[in-house]
C-alpha cells in the first residue's frame, strides 16, 4: 500500500513537470524575447553606412531557429534583401508579405541619454535605441509572433513571407523598389502587404491606408543685377520673396485645417521651405553691394492621394513660379515627383471598408488581442508601402505601439518592453487570421448567418 502511494506521488510529480515544461515551451520567458530584440537593436545599421552584413547574419539566424526557408538577393551590391518563407498548406492562394526595413536614420550621439546602439533597458522598462520604433521592433515582432504560432502547433493555409529590405530611410530605391520590380517578387503571388506605421500616444493603435507623395520643388528667380544701393523692379530676390510669401499663405491655409481638427496631417498638402540660395560669395561671406541676378529656394511638398494634383501644378506654374515674373521651376519639373496614382491610374490607397477583406480581418484580429484600433489615417511621411501600393496591391501600415510617444528619427527613441510584448500578441492574431483566410469559406459563413 505504501509503495503504491509513493508511486502515485511520483506519477503526479511527473505529470506536473510535463505540464509546466510544455507550458514553458509555449510561453517563453519574456526576458529571452526582449534579449533578442536588444541584439537586433545593437547592430548599427544607421545611414549612410549601415552594417547590413551583420544584420543579415542575425536575421538569418532567427530564420534558422524557426525553420523558415530563406533566400538573400542583392539587387544592388552590398544591399541585401532577405526573404523568408513559411509555406502554407495551399500555396496557390495569394500570400501574405510582412515587410520591414533594416536601416535606421543617423544619430547625434551626444544628445542621447543612453548610447543609441546599446539598447539600454531602464527601470521603467523602456528600451532606448535607434530603431526601437522605426522599425526594428516590427521586424522582430514578426519573428516572435511566428515563434508563438509554431509553438502552438498552428499551420498556415496561405504562405507567409517576411522581407527585410535595405535603404528605406533614403527612399528605398535600391531596396523595396527594386524588389517589387523583380521576378522574385512576382513569383510570390502577394495578396496583402503589412508594413510600418507609427506609435500612438493614446490607447488606440494607428493604421495607415495611404501616404502622401513627395514633390520636391526648386523655384528659381531671375532679375537684373546691379549695384546694391539702386532700386530696380523685379529683381531676382524680390521675385523670389513674392513666391515665398504666396507659398507661405497656402501653407498656412492647409495648416489651419489641421489645427481646427477638420483634417488630419496626412490629409492636407504640406509645404516646407528647406533651402534658400542667393547672393555672390566672397572670401569673407557675400558681396554686399551687388544685387544677384539669380535666387532659388527648395520646397518639400507632400501630396495626399486624395488631393487634385493638377490643381496644385497650376498653382505652382501660375502663382508660385509664373513666367511673367521671370520664374522657372526645375524640369522634371521637380527634383522628385511621385505620382499620386498607381500603375492602373487609380489613387494610391488601400480600401478600409467591407470591400477589402484584409482590412476587416485586421480589425477583428486586433479586437481578439484586446487591442483598440483608431480611425484609419493617411501617413504624413513616406514608407516602403508606397512601392507595393503603386502596383495596385493592398498595403497597410501598422506598428502596434500604443501609449507611446512618437519618437521616430528623434533623440532618445525608445519603446517600452510591455508594449513590445503586447504587440507580439497582436501580430499573432493578425498572422493567424490572414494565413487562415479562405474567401469562399467566409462567404459560406455569411450565408449561414443570414
Amino acid at each position: 500500500m505504501e509503495l503504491s502511494c509513493r508511486a502515485f506521488l511520483y506519477y503526479c510529480c511527473f505529470l506536473s513537470l510535463l505540464f509546466f515544461s510544455s507550458k514553458a515551451t509555449a510561453e517563453e520567458d519574456p526576458s529571452a524575447i526582449i534579449s533578442r530584440f536588444q541584439r537586433y537593436l545593437q547592430i548599427d545599421t544607421a545611414q549612410p553606412s549601415p552594417q547590413y552584413a551583420q544584420a543579415a547574419d542575425f536575421i538569418l539566424s532567427q530564420a534558422r531557429d524557426l525553420s523558415l526557408e530563406s533566400q538573400t538577393k542583392e539587387f544592388v551590391q552590398g544591399k541585401p534583401v532577405i526573404l523568408l518563407k513559411w509555406l502554407g498548406s495551399n500555396p496557390e492562394l495569394p500570400s501574405i508579405l510582412l515587410n520591414s526595413h533594416t536601416d535606421v536614420v543617423p544619430v547625434e550621439q551626444e544628445k542621447w541619454s543612453h548610447h543609441p546602439f546599446e539598447a539600454h533597458l531602464d527601470r521603467q522598462g523602456n528600451i532606448y535605441a535607434r530603431g526601437s520604433q522605426d522599425m526594428k521592433c516590427v521586424g522582430m515582432q514578426y519573428f516572435e509572433a511566428i515563434r508563438k504560432l509554431k509553438a502552438s502547433g498552428f499551420e498556415p493555409v496561405r504562405s507567409i513571407y517576411l522581407s527585410f529590405v535595405p535603404d528605406e530611410e533614403i527612399g528605398g530605391h535600391d531596396g523595396a523598389e527594386k524588389f517589387v520590380d523583380s521576378d522574385v517578387f512576382k513569383n510570390l503571388n502577394v495578396g496583402i502587404v503589412l508594413d510600418e506605421g507609427l506609435a500612438s500616444p493614446d490607447e488606440y493603435y494607428r493604421a495607415y491606408y495611404a501616404e502622401r507623395c513627395p514633390w520636391w520643388l526648386v523655384i528659381k528667380a531671375n532679375g537684373q543685377p546691379g549695384h546694391g544701393a539702386k532700386l530696380y523692379d523685379n529683381t531676382a530676390m524680390e521675385n523670389l520673396l513674392k513666391s515665398i510669401e504666396s507659398v507661405r499663405r497656402f501653407r498656412a491655409s492647409q495648416f489651419d485645417l489641421v489645427k481646427a481638427g477638420l483634417k488630419g496631417e496626412g490629409e492636407v498638402v504640406s509645404v516646407n521651405m528647406v533651402f534658400l540660395k542667393a547672393g555672390t560669395p566672397s572670401p569673407t561671406g557675400f558681396v554686399m553691394n551687388l544685387q544677384p541676378s539669380e535666387a532659388e529656394a527648395g520646397f518639400d511638398i507632400r501630396v495626399p492621394p486624395t488631393d487634385d494634383p493638377e490643381s496644385l501644378e497650376r498653382r505652382i506654374s501660375e502663382e508660385w513660379a509664373p513666367a511673367s515674373r521671370n520664374m522657372t521651376f526645375e524640369l522634371g519639373q521637380f527634383k522628385q515627383k511621385v505620382s499620386v496614382h498607381d500603375k492602373f491610374g487609380k489613387p494610391i490607397l488601400t480600401a478600409t471598408d467591407s470591400s477589402n477583406p484584409w482590412w476587416t480581418l485586421l480589425e477583428e484580429a486586433i479586437r481578439k488581442a484586446n487591442g483598440k484600433l483608431g480611425k484609419p489615417k493617411i501617413l504624413f511621411g513616406s514608407t516602403d508601402a508606397r512601392h507595393f501600393r503603386q502596383r495596385g496591391l493592398p498595403a497597410i501600415g501598422f506598428s502596434p505601439m500604443a501609449n507611446t510617444p512618437i519618437l521616430l528619427h528623434d533623440h532618445n527613441e525608445f519603446l517600452n518592453k510591455d508594449e513590445y510584448l503586447k504587440g507580439i500578441d497582436v501580430y499573432v492574431e493578425i498572422i493567424k487570421s490572414y494565413a487562415s483566410y479562405v474567401e469562399h469559406t467566409r462567404k459560406e459563413a455569411s450565408r449561414d448567418e443570414l
